[in-house]
């Protein structure tokens, strides 16, 4: 059952009907002897709930509100009601209340208003991610070293700035200004160098030229140079001339777009007002800075523009705009080309079907539907046209492939053949040919026949040769076998010395076989080369001996990690010398490498995991010392608010003082607070101080879900709906810290009555286990 539903249910405080119903007037107590019908009480109960509405919607009583949404006698009261809510805590709790009930109209009323507030919140958001998008754009940019683009990057970083500047707050208006500024700086300073270089550099071509010049020149080059400048002057004055021209011309129009965009608003056409303002957002790209009477009016047309627009948000509209913004989000998109072709024609049917019958002029949407069409499938001609490039131009290759190849089988010495060069040849042309894929079939039959006849002969060609040669290498590996009988090793060895180097001599045979009499040969010397095999025992030897000592590592690894309390955190410390000295045994045999790396990767983690589990353990025995040094001040300031003997009263504080100092860790903010208990800066008052622990367990009970004995069942009432009338049924959610902000509270609260505390602690203590994540869960 929810909250609402208990409250309703249980409150009759919280009946729809106001508590203080109006006094009967005189009119009202001559009709009592008299009853009227049913409808008339029924209108005049229907006029109190509305007055009540009216009276709670005025003194902003949002629980009176809700209380008529969910049980005003009449659809209307409650629909004002719904009206009336605008926080979005409230909206969600009062829909989870009426949805599934009889009046879909308040349902739907509160719905719509959740989705205005969504929609505006979501609005807020994306401008405070622009917001912090552009200063962070800014920040960066700010601190980077000058380059070709750097200007140009800080003008775009400032106008995306500008546009949500009035809604930054001013501390991070201030540091963007201080960005800019600096970046500013970073260009100036860019300028000072180059122009510092530009003149040292002009001052030495002057030097040089003015060394090589004769003397009899120098009159006609100043001269010359005079000229030059008043015609460069001339040039310079007459360009700024055009352009102060064309800049005026440029005002005068945007000024001229502005009263016809004006004009149209004034004729009922919003459509051709937009596509003026558009035409002037286009103009505004090249133009000077606008007039303040300009920049003005052009302000008042947008705000027109914009209230206009808000009153078309019926019919199709919406959903025209939402395949507008379809069609958009296409652009530029990275779909496959197949399936954006197919994407844009089911949004472009969608189109057709919704303008049957429209029966409106949307001429401006239909042009922003096309033109977004035509640039989303601006990708799909490119493919399609690209495909049909790609198959005329693998044509092309093929005949090129062929051209080569045939010219390479006509033009090649066959009789000082490059075998190895044929066989790449050969390998390289049916590598490209299937490189050179797809083409039309039609086009591309005669080719493959082509190809085929010529990859036919040079394998003709090249199978001769691997002949030959097969004949060699099976000569070579007789004289190897031969040598096995020798007498002399040192003869034997050189002799299977010299044919392997005439073994690397032989020309190329097929793989296959080149492999199978290859492992032949290969036998044989290695029966002559016995050191060999000592050397690779010796290297397995040292392999064994480091998997021995990374077992070694490993295990103690997983000693460490059995350990607990101070002796686990003293061997911690050796942890990385541990993997170092694994690290610098080298390599292991090849089958046991990855297992060892594993293990000691495990060993590791389950060190830490032990380290962290002891932490945790060290962190709840702060906790248990925070209680058990809060009792013993608890103790200490009930003697004195009981005013028991003065020895005992100063037994029990050095009692609590010896304990405090005895610790050596405390929870953070715990010292504090128990400092403060002991000072007795809190209330002496043992009933307050009983009733302000009981509502922390009742606080913590709440927020962990657990169950309230009965005799504090009220209290909980009372409390809930205190948050109920504050925030609304705000969801709870059990979090550690505040348990512990708890916990704190509960030790600077003053003394209380054993009988009472003991029963306290245990409920408080059972939520803080209840509450808390189990120690494995916060490693």
């Amino acid at each position: 059952m929810s909250l609402f539903s208990r409250l309703f249910r249980k409150a009759p405080s919280l009946s729809p009907v106001p508590p203080s119903a109006p006094q009967p007037g005189p009119y009202e107590k001559a009709d009592k002897a008299h009853p009227k019908p049913r409808a008339v009480d029924r209108a005049l109960a229907a006029l109190a709930e509305e007055k009540a509405l009216q009276s709670a919607i005025d003194a902003r009583d949002i629980q009176a509100v809700a209380r008529l949404v969910v049980a005003g006698a009449s659809t209307q009261v409650r629909q004002a009601a719904a009206r009336a809510i605008e926080d979005p805590d409230v909206l969600r709790q009062l829909i989870r209340e009426v949805r599934g009930g009889n009046d879909k109209s308040v349902y739907k009323v509160l719905t719509a208003k959740r989705d205005v507030l969504l929609e505006q919140a979501r609005k807020l958001d994306q401008l405070q991610a622009e917001i912090n998008a552009a200063s962070a754009a800014l920040e960066r940019h700010s601190q980077r070293p000058y380059d070709a683009l750097y200007s140009a990057r800080l003008d775009q970083f400032e106008n995306r700035w500008t546009a949500v500047a009035a809604q930054a707050d001013p501390e991070l208006r201030g540091r963007v200004q201080q960005w800019i500024a600096r970046s500013q700086e970073t260009i100036a300073e860019h300028l000072r160098q180059a122009a510092a270089q530009a003149s040292r550099e002009q001052a030495a071509a002057n030097a040089a030229a003015e060394a090589r010049r004769l003397r009899e020149q120098q009159q006609q080059a100043s001269a010359a140079a005079a000229a030059e400048q008043a015609r460069v002057l001339e040039e310079q004055k007459r360009a700024l001339a055009e352009e102060r021209q064309a800049d005026q011309q440029a005002v005068r129009e945007i000024g001229e777009l502005i009263r016809k965009a004006r004009a149209a608003l004034s004729g009922g056409s919003t459509s051709r007002a937009a596509g003026v303002r558009r035409a002037i957002e286009e103009k505004l790209a090249g133009a000077p800075p606008l007039p303040a009477n300009l920049a003005s009016q052009l302000q008042q047309l947008d705000q027109q523009l914009d209230e206009l627009k808000d009153w078309k948000s019926f019919s199709v509209t919406p959903k025209r705009a939402e395949l507008i913004e379809k069609m958009e989000s296409l652009v530029d998109a990275t779909l496959d080309p197949l399936a954006l072709a197919e994407r844009i024609k089911s949004l472009q049917d969608q189109w057709r079907t919704l303008s049957k019958g429209a029966g409106e002029n949307f001429e401006a949407d239909w042009q922003r539907f096309q033109q977004a069409a035509k640039k989303a499938y601006q990708p799909c001609s490119e493919y399609f046209a690209a495909q049909a490039l790609v198959r005329e131009e693998n044509l092309r290759r093929r005949d090129a492939l062929i051209a080569r190849f045939s010219a390479f089988e006509a033009g090649h010495n066959w009789e000082q053949a490059d075998w190895r060069a044929v066989i790449r040849a050969l390998h390289e042309l049916k590598q490209e040919w299937r490189r050179c894929s797809p083409v039309d079939r039609g086009a591309g039959k005669p080719q493959q026949q082509k190809f085929a006849a010529l990859t036919a002969s040079l394998q003709g060609r090249l199978d001769a040769e691997y002949a030959r040669n097969l004949k060699q290498k099976e000569a070579l590996i007789e004289r190897a076998q031969a040598l096995l009988t020798s007498d002399d090793d040192h003869k034997a060895i050189d002799a299977i010395k010299e044919l392997q180097q005439q073994w690397r001599t032989v020309g190329p045979v097929p793989r296959e076989v080149d492999q199978d009499l290859w492992g032949q040969f290969r036998q044989h010397s290695d029966a002559v080369f016995q050191k060999r095999e000592q050397d690779f025992a010796a290297y397995t030897a040292g392999l064994e001996n480091n998997k021995a000592q990374a077992i070694a590592l490993c295990e103690q690894l997983e000693k460490i990690a059995a350990l607990e309390g101070a002796e686990l955190l003293a061997r911690a410390a050796a942890l990385g010398d541990t993997r170092s000295a694994f690290e610098a045994l080298g390599e292991f045999p090849r089958a046991d490498t990855r297992e060892l790396r594993n293990r000691l990767d495990q060993g590791l983690e389950r060190c830490g995991e032990s380290i962290a589990r002891q932490h945790a353990r060290g962190a709840e025995r702060a906790w248990d010392d925070l209680f058990e040094a809060a009792d013993h001040i608890r103790a200490y300031r009930l003697a004195v608010a009981r005013r028991l003997d003065t020895t005992l009263i100063d037994t029990l504080k050095e009692a609590a003082e010896t304990y405090i100092a005895s610790v050596q860790r405390w929870p953070k903010g715990g010292f504090d607070a128990l400092k403060q208990a002991l000072a007795g800066e809190r209330s002496t008052d043992l009933a307050a101080n009983e009733a302000a622990v009981k509502m922390l367990c009742i606080r913590a009970e709440i927020l962990t879900d657990m169950p309230t004995p009965p005799e504090d069942q009220a209290l909980r009432r009372d409390y809930q709906l205190q948050r109920l009338v504050q925030g609304m049924g705000q969801g709870l959610k059990a979090d550690e810290t505040q348990l512990d902000t708890m916990a704190i509270d509960w030790v600077r609260v003053g003394p209380v009555e054993d009988v009472a505390y003991e029963p306290l602690l245990r409920r408080f203590r059972c939520c803080r286990e209840r509450g808390k994540p189990p120690v494995d869960a916060r490693l």
